[in-house]
């Protein structure tokens, strides 16, 4: 087949799978790991950070969605970037968004070595690798089998996720959640930085363009994400924080299965698989979106072997550079709050020109407001970590 005579995406996502994908991004590893992580370093005024985060990135949600509904046949990130900023600095906008996604999709995988380490596995990089090995496989099948499984483990992960909230609901002590000191700032901006991490990935629900049945179904699919998001995670973090405190949280590297374990006894390694499946599904999300992006940069020269899509529709090169990308990060570090911190730190600076691109293409005077106020926001947390 000539290279010339490409092949193109099959249009297999509708609004339901587009949801899961925005769920599985941001629904993942974070949300498992990281209440551990922040109260760890600033107990309960953790809480803040959740909260901080949380208006940051509906903010930059509303500016991805502003500037969506404004093609009605969807525009990929490139294009996004490129109308504002020129084609060059689109590239490394997506490049740098693209290497955190890398770093990201190694962050899940490390998230899941710790809860199958509650389960007593062990070789644990080893396996981590593997689980990326068996999702590049599943995604080289093709976007239906991959947005199929995604449907699944996100309702799945939900309904987990929802039930726990419920178990540890009539447990919370209000005394648990009340704090007499705060964290000092140098602190809290470090929670911020982990935090953002469970807050990342929705823009996946946007990524896929080429995939979407109809391009219009981007923007309610990433409204539902962010109003599902924000709700789930200040729900289960005030349970959390209120039925077994800031101290028990700090001491587990896996916060949520010891916590509800010591609700309902028994009950830890159950929570425990909730968790490889909800990163799973994640690590699903991540693999997806990265390469889609890879993708578009591969498709920057003149086309080639490297930028062709497969029989299937799927861009086979770009999958590969990401999970083992990703897979040779692991053998580099398994500190998840190091590869957290990465991702979250290169996926800012697209954030932040995603922000402004919204303001500065013009639109009403509130939308442009939320997006001003999404940079601002956004931008001042990248500064404010490297200054403090």
């Amino acid at each position: 087949m000539p290279i010339s005579d490409q092949r193109t995406y099959r249009k297999a996502l509708g609004v339901l799978e587009l949801v899961c994908l925005g769920l599985g991004g941001t629904i993942g590893s974070g949300i498992f790991v990281v209440p551990g992580v922040a109260a760890q370093l600033a107990g309960v005024s953790s809480l803040i950070a959740w909260l901080v985060v949380a208006v940051s990135a509906c903010a930059v949600a509303f500016a991805l969605g502003s500037l969506q509904a404004r093609s009605p046949l969807g525009r990929s990130l490139m294009n996004l970037f490129a109308s504002s900023f020129g084609d060059r600095v689109a590239a490394l906008l997506v490049l740098i968004y693209a290497i955190g996604s890398v770093f990201g999709v190694a962050t899940i995988a490390v998230g899941l070595g710790q809860y199958l380490s509650y389960l007593g596995i062990a070789h644990l990089t080893l396996t981590e690798a593997l689980i990326i090995g068996a999702m590049l496989a599943m995604n080289l099948h093709g976007i239906s089998l991959s947005g199929a499984a995604e449907n699944l483990l996100s309702i799945v992960k939900i309904a987990g996720i929802l039930a726990i909230i419920a178990l540890l609901a009539p447990h919370v002590r209000f005394q648990s959640l009340a704090t007499t000191s705060f964290a000092p700032l140098p602190a809290l901006m470090q929670v911020v930085i982990i935090v953002y991490w469970p807050f990342t990935g929705f823009e996946i629900s946007a990524i896929p363009v080429a995939e979407t049945r109809n391009p219009r179904s981007i923007v309610p699919a990433l409204v539902s994400v962010m109003v599902l998001v924000c709700a789930i995670y200040i729900a289960l973090n005030l349970a959390l924080l209120g039925a077994v405190g800031a101290p028990v949280l700090a001491a587990s590297p896996a916060p949520v299965a010891d916590a509800v374990g010591l609700v309902l006894q028994g009950s830890g390694p159950w929570v425990a698989l909730l968790a490889i499946v909800t990163m799973l599904s994640a690590l699903n999300a991540y693999i997806v979106g990265a390469s889609r992006c890879v993708h578009d940069i591969l498709q920057l020269r003149q086309p080639s072997r490297l930028s062709q899509l497969s029989t299937r529709g799927v861009p086979t090169v770009a999958l590969l550079v990401t999970c083992m990308g990703a897979a040779a990060l692991l053998m580099f570090s398994n500190r998840f709050s190091d590869l957290a911190a990465a991702a979250v730190l290169m996926t800012l600076v697209p954030y932040v020109a995603l922000c402004w691109a919204a303001f500065s293409s013009g639109g009403s005077m509130p939308a442009r407001t939320i997006a001003l106020f999404g940079a601002v926001v956004t931008l001042a947390i990248l500064v404010m970590y490297f200054a403090l």
